[in-house]
């Protein structure tokens, strides 16, 4: 709809999304459809300068957006005062009751943030994008010419596939014709040996006439009847006795799993071949953006090397040849490579993530096997077992979102709380076991590092990293600056009460310095005058009464006031103050919007969730297990990444043990960026900072409560420093509610200084 052509200029002007940067119908994306930041903003001053002749169907069309002619905007800046106030209302689209549950899950404080979907998309309804990369390679299609299939992923393929599979047919070809019998076979390799070559738009059928039952069962094969003729007589009625002339059939022969050369070909044609197509198969599946190469040998393993050879018929373009047989298409592949496959998703799981999984059992194999390292070394097994946390790290956020979208509102905030944090968890609690175990207390640095390294990546890195990308496609990006509001004053409270500990034992407790020298190199303890020089020097706590009878009573008060603080934000942002989100939800095919309700959604029958209730909760657990067993083995063997003398404990703690088990999170913020949904963004980081502080810490405390293991609350200069500087940085330029690549930019370079900083700094006390 267009609003009407009375506007000023000056509201002209303010339109700042032009019809180009509207999101693309070709690519698949988040049903989060709802009106952009922009978008809102225009149609609110649009409207109040529009003709006042048509207030009604305006506010019709757009119920969320409450002005009419008489509150007209006296200025430019009466119109941004207005946009603040409706901003935060906003409208999203969801394909069922399930998927809206999860999108509104989205805004709430306290959940995970989650971008892919937990129900089967309806695939009639998707982009033809996405159709074709789920379609089958046996569908014929026009095409300009033979010059139409240069391109760089062709061209790629014959270099990574094509010659060596094709080299393959032609030795198979030659064993084929040495044993005599097997000369059809041979025939048929050498074809396909110029095929696989470059197989690109020359289509392979099917010949026989036992095809025509198939047809006449299933009339949407494709397959069809060609007579030599098309004009012939027996397509019309004949008055007279005129010999109809029959379809040339094919002749007889032998069952096809009753000849001697079918076992000659299975004995010595077909295995080599299933080595070939299945390393093809393999290659090309780990690359992703190959998937048709891979469908294009899977379907040549499994059906066409199983016919027999005189059924296999290859014709240059699109042209069949043996007229007057039935043909079916068996394979025709027009692209080996398509760069939307990112997009594939196998049961609900990205590809990506579901060929990670498979790091896990190699991680988990080389670990407890191979406990000497004969085979693998300690650096190995630990970027194993790191890496296999990515995808568990996927599994747990699947799970958590699809029993969260199919239950209510106390069971999704349970699971949350309880899941939420687990990755992380496990592995801090299995490096503080095992350096109490050891007696090495670097472990214990090591692990707030990694809390730090955390909440300077969730507080710096990952808004800044969505602002960068996001405003690469969107000039400027606005959220809501109110839930922004909150996640800043959460975070405020975080970082004063986990670090207040620091801050008091620095004001109270009492600094000693050990190897002491003076200018001229004599021992401390000498009378000898002179400037000394000290190092290793850090506050005292284990002496006297000041841990036990003050530090350590404020730590347990702080890390009982945490999760209180949590627990009234949940109360203010989802239940007394729920309309700073206000979210409207409407389902695509009613498209209708309930002013009474922030959730309306009417119930969509037939919807095919991935992963159910039950499923959800056994993956959970199941991927809990697995993560605390490769936390285990990454802690195991830490210890000659962090005796590299050239890197400091604390820059391995804060980058690698920190950031990896995020990169979910990191690609859902950056995902949501692109939609133009920056609010979401900002809350992934926010979220994963504010659970760190006010569940994750407290936990870590009520454990070694439990079981000492060592672990205090007390940080370094720099570890304090540096979270206080990011969380002031932030909510500055959280303020006006609204982004651009600039302050992205801003933010991540300010996390390379300080990660530069931690890279130089030297190794703490015990490593």
């Amino acid at each position: 709809m267009s609003l009407s052509s009375t506007g000023s200029p000056d509201t002209t002007s303010r339109r700042r999304r032009p019809a180009e940067h509207a999101q693309d119908s070709s690519s698949e994306h988040d049903p989060l459809l709802g009106y952009s930041n922009e978008q809102a903003h225009d149609r609110l001053c649009g409207a109040q300068h529009a003709d006042s002749s048509t207030p009604s169907s305006q506010h019709s069309l757009y119920p969320a957006t409450k002005c009419t002619a008489a509150c007209a905007c006296p200025s430019h800046h009466a119109c941004e005062d207005s946009w603040e106030e409706s901003q935060s209302k906003r409208t999203i689209r969801a394909e069922n009751e399930v998927e809206a549950n999860k999108l509104v899950n989205n805004y709430r404080f306290g959940f995970r943030k989650w971008k892919s979907h937990v129900t089967e998309r309806p695939f009639e309804g998707r982009s033809d994008v996405v159709k074709e990369l789920y379609s089958e390679l046996n569908v014929i299609k026009p095409h300009s010419g033979p010059g139409h299939f240069i391109t760089g992923g062709n061209v790629a393929y014959m270099l990574l596939f094509g010659w060596w599979v094709s080299l393959a047919y032609f030795l198979v070809g030659t064993l084929m014709f040495i044993t005599v019998t097997g000369v059809p076979y041979g025939k048929l390799c050498w074809k396909l040996c110029c095929y696989f070559l470059w197989p690109f738009g020359n289509p392979i059928h099917e010949m026989g006439n036992t095809l025509r039952r198939c047809c006449e069962r299933a009339p949407y094969c494709e397959c069809s009847m060609e007579a030599e003729e098309d004009n012939s007589p027996f397509l019309l009625p004949s008055p007279t006795e005129v010999p109809v002339p029959e379809m040339p059939d094919r002749p007889l022969r032998t069952p096809y799993w009753c000849r001697f050369v079918t076992y000659v070909w299975l004995l010595l044609g077909y295995p080599p071949l299933v080595v070939v197509h299945s390393l093809a198969c393999f290659i090309s599946w780990i690359l992703v953006f190959t998937i048709p190469v891979f469908k294009m040998n899977a379907r040549t393993l499994g059906v066409i090397l199983l016919l027999p050879p005189e059924d296999v018929s290859i014709s240059a373009g699109s042209q069949r040849k043996h007229q007057g047989y039935e043909t079916r298409a068996l394979l025709c592949c027009y692209h080996a490579a398509n760069w939307y496959y990112y997009k594939y998703t196998i049961d609900g799981i990205n590809v990506f993530a579901a060929n990670l999984l498979p790091l896990v059992i190699v991680a988990l194999v080389t670990g407890y096997i191979d406990r000497e390292n004969k085979y693998a070394s300690s650096d190995v097994k630990f970027t194993i077992a790191i890496g296999s946390i990515i995808p568990l790290s996927y599994y747990i956020g699947m799970g958590i979102a699809s029993i969260s979208a199919q239950s209510n509102f106390a069971v999704g905030a349970v699971v949350n709380a309880t899941f939420g944090s687990i990755t992380e968890l496990t592995f801090y609690i299995t490096a503080l076991l095992r350096g109490h175990q050891q007696a090495n207390t670097c472990l214990e640095e090591v692990v707030k590092a990694a809390l730090t390294g955390t909440l300077l990546g969730c507080i710096l890195f990952i808004p800044g990293i969505c602002m960068i990308i996001g405003g690469l496609r969107h000039s400027e990006q606005r959220f809501n600056s109110r839930s922004a509001g909150v996640s800043c004053a959460l975070l405020f409270i975080s970082i004063g009460g986990v670090f207040a500990p620091t801050l008091f034992s620095k004001a109270y407790g009492n600094l000693v310095c050990d190897s002491c020298t003076n200018s001229t190199g004599a021992n401390g303890t000498s009378n000898s005058s002179g400037p000394f020089v000290c190092h290793n020097c850090h506050y005292d706590l284990s002496n006297g009464t000041l841990f036990h009878n003050h530090v350590q009573p404020l730590v347990y008060t702080v890390c009982a006031l945490l999760p209180v603080a949590y627990i009234i934000g949940l109360l203010f942002t989802l239940k007394t103050h729920s309309h700073i989100y206000n979210i409207h939800v409407e389902e695509v095919q009613g498209m209708n919007h309930s002013n009474e309700s922030h959730l309306t959604v009417s119930s969509h029958h037939g919807t095919v969730v991935h992963w159910s209730r039950w499923r959800s909760l056994v993956i959970l657990i199941l991927a809990t297990v697995l993560t605390s067993a490769c936390a285990d083995l990454a802690t195991e063997h830490i210890q000659p990444i962090l005796s590299q003398p050239n890197i400091s404990q604390y820059f391995i703690g804060v980058t690698v043990l920190a950031m990896v088990p995020e990169i979910p999170e990191i690609v859902n913020g950056i995902q949501f960026a692109l939609q133009n949904n920056i609010s979401l963004s900002l809350e992934v980081g926010s979220c994963i900072a504010v659970q760190v502080c006010m569940l994750q810490i407290p936990i870590l405390v009520l454990f070694n409560a439990f079981y000492d293991v060592g672990f205090v609350l007390i940080f370094s200069d720099q570890h304090l420093w540096a979270s206080i500087f990011s969380v002031i940085l932030v909510n500055y330029i959280f303020m006006d509610g609204k982004c651009d690549y600039f302050q992205g930019t801003a933010l991540v370079v300010v996390y390379l200084i300080l990660l530069a900083q931690y890279y130089f700094a030297p190794s703490p006390a015990g490593c």
